[in-house]
């Protein structure tokens, strides 16, 4: 049923959803919580620790007209309670400054403290009195536009009474597990009564999400044993010549992955193979031998990169290390003139290797012999741009690389149709980093550390945590810059981040590169593959908001040089689970196992959840299951599909699936 239907539904209402991807009832009921207020723990803004989530009721005494910071509009609420005197802020919703009136309120958001100074940032609300009503546990909702949470509950409300409820997983498997019904887990996780009632229904739904999605995998993946129309004719000599142009000499975990693509592009079947390794293992340089196995065998070859940012420095990389081949370069930020110029001379054949964004994949982009293609930062091209550069060309090999290791049980699971090899060891040059989890009292001794090394020609890293749109992200990085800028005038500032053009992008990492900056301050576009030697130091803000696996990423922009490098985590809140997983990443430099423990900390809902893009997986990412849910779910497509059950209906429901999983694949 169209949302328009809805009993309660405005013109201005739909209009809002739809911003949001919701047109159906369907898509609203799939519209899941991010948090739930427990109306029997509102804090005093006293016992809230800097970065914590707190609900406070208290009075707004006053509204300040809409300002701005750089393009930022944003709106500051005053607030009061119990004679503490306090603010909230908004950031780029300027209508709420005509919303807002004095009275008393529930708000709902992060708290930080600044120098004794108390502010929520972009925190749900609502009138107090007008809300006796609400007790238990009650939902709140990502928000965007001029929607508040009373509208979402209700909407959600009328929407949970129109929908069906029909599960994809076939009534066999349900009787023989005792699965519980899916209507019931969509009632509740909209409206549980109790913690334990959210959980359950939060992995019932996960469940069948996740059985519906390893499902169209299945399907959509086709067969991997496809037949080879290309003979490669590269000796294991010249190979052995080939990786003699890198400065350093390849682990015995590069060698042998080495060895398994050449006897892969050597066989009677196309490649289609994942390569794994840990930060500093190689990756790249075992991509660009594979590379030179197709060259050197008369072919073309393509390497794509998620941002312009990575494909710059790898088209330098390619440059050098194939001087006597043509290489073009590909991306977003050409000019027209480039672009013509490159497409007409890679479908005449005059380019031998194409270097690159997402712009290779466009329909006008033709190759005249493509053979091998390599994926740079895996969970950034989907499925279906996979299978558009495998079209490009006959029977293509097709090389992707995780940025991230992940635990190897669920590689198998989501890299299902894929050979994977992983570098299990580091190239023995690959210096340890250091890491410290610096209290605020040491602050400004590190600042003071940080502008010593960069008066001895040191750069430096300053990371933000990344936050959702809708919380600030731009202003809260910007903020630092400014900050950092005041504190230390000597030293030169960059900053870069997620909302900047690719070309400004692309203009200051080569700035940075080019030593015309002393640090860098930076949300986590620079998280994989930037390379700067001489960055001896990352400073990472609110560490405890993202994943050991991602804080392993970003450590791992430091220590390529041959200095002594260091890693620095700054924490907002002090807990006690928060310093437990910190302390983790400070004792451990293996990622495997860190991604390990990441998944057990956290669990698959949080793991899957933070790095991805699409539909499906921002839907997902407010459910909270454990990993076994997602083997559950593996077992019961597979025994769905070996007892050919449900066949149509699953193959309906999957299909359906992959529209939302054109531009996403797990990492």
């Amino acid at each position: 049923m169209k949302i328009t239907q809805i009993r309660s539904m405005t013109e201005k209402r739909a209009k809002d959803f739809e911003k949001l991807n919701i047109t159906d009832t369907a898509d609203l009921v799939r519209y899941f919580p991010r948090a739930y207020l427990d109306m029997t723990s509102r804090v005093s803004v006293r016992e809230v620790f800097h970065n914590d989530m707190a609900l406070v009721a208290c009075r707004l005494t006053s509204v300040a007209p809409v300002r701005y910071t750089g393009r930022v509009k944003y709106v500051r609420a005053y607030l009061e309670q119990d004679g503490d005197v306090f603010s909230a802020v908004w950031f780029n919703m300027p209508y709420l400054a005509g919303r807002l009136k004095a009275g008393e309120y529930l708000f709902y958001g992060r708290v930080q403290n600044r120098y004794g100074q108390v502010t929520l940032v972009n925190p749900s609300f609502e009138p107090l009195l007008k809300n006796t009503r609400l007790k238990g546990l009650v939902p709140v909702y990502p928000l965007r536009a001029s929607l508040t949470q009373k509208a979402v509950r209700d909407c959600v409300a009328q929407a949970l009474k129109a929908e069906a409820f029909r599960s994809v997983i076939p009534a066999e498997l349900i009787d023989k597990y005792k699965i519980a019904p899916l209507k019931e887990a969509y009632f509740a996780i909209h409206a549980p009564k109790t913690q334990k009632e959210m959980q359950k229904a939060s992995e019932r739904i996960a469940l069948e999400e996740y059985f519906t999605l390893i499902s169209a995998f299945k399907l959509i993946k086709g067969d991997k044993n496809e037949a080879r129309s290309r003979r490669y004719c590269v000796s294991e000599r010249d190979i052995f010549e080939f990786e003699k142009r890198f400065s350093f000499e390849f682990t015995a975990g590069q060698q042998s992955a080495v060895r398994t693509i050449y006897e892969n592009l050597t066989s009677p079947f196309r490649m289609n193979r994942l390569l794994q390794g840990d930060v500093g293992s190689g990756k790249t340089a075992v991509a660009l031998t594979g590379i030179f196995m197709a060259v050197k065998s008369g072919f073309q070859a393509a390497y794509l990169s998620p941002t312009e940012v990575l494909a710059a420095q790898n088209y330098r990389l390619l440059q050098k290390l194939f001087s006597e081949y043509r290489i073009g370069y590909l991306a977003g930020g050409s000019s027209a003139k480039e672009k013509r110029e490159i497409k007409a001379a890679l479908a005449a054949g005059e380019i031998d290797i194409l270097c690159g964004t997402h712009a290779v994949l466009q329909a006008d982009v033709s190759f005249s012999s493509l053979a091998f293609c390599v994926c740079d930062e895996q969970h950034r091209f989907g499925v279906a741009q996979r299978n558009i550069l495998s079209e490009k060309g006959e029977s293509v090999d097709i090389l992707v690389m995780s940025a991230t290791p992940i635990p190897r049980t669920l590689s198998l699971i989501f890299y299902g149709d894929l050979d994977i090899t992983v570098i299990p060891d580091k190239p023995k040059e690959r210096q340890e980093i250091s890491t410290s989890i610096i209290p605020a009292y040491k602050y400004d001794d590190m600042l003071a550390y940080i502008r010593s090394r960069t008066k001895a020609g040191g750069q430096a890293y300053f990371v933000c945590a990344k936050i959702d749109d809708d919380e600030g992200q731009v202003t809260s990085v910007t903020e630092l810059f400014e900050e950092l800028r005041g504190r230390l005038p000597d030293v030169r500032f960059a900053l870069l981040h997620g909302r900047m053009k690719e070309k400004e992008k692309s203009e200051v990492m080569s700035a940075f590169r080019r030593k015309e900056y002393d640090c860098l301050v930076s949300t986590t576009v620079i998280e994989v593959g930037v390379d700067v030697p001489d960055a001896t130091v990352m400073v990472i803000y609110n560490a405890e908001r993202f994943g050991l696996s991602q804080l392993h990423q970003l450590r791992g922009r430091v220590g390529r040089g041959s200095e002594k490098s260091y890693c620095f985590l700054l924490v907002g809140s002090e807990s006690e689970t928060a310093l437990e997983r910190l302390n983790v990443l400070k004792t451990t430099t293996d990622g495997f196992k860190l991604a390990e423990k990441d998944l057990e900390l956290r669990g698959s809902g949080d793991f899957l959840g933070t790095r991805q893009s699409g539909k499906f997986l921002n839907e997902i990412k407010n459910l909270k299951y454990s990993s076994e849910v997602i083997f559950t779910a593996k077992r019961l497509s597979d025994e769905a599909f070996d007892r050919r059950l449900n066949a149509e209906e699953i193959r309906s429901a999957a299909m359906k699936k992959y529209e939302s999983l054109k531009d996403v694949v797990l990492n």
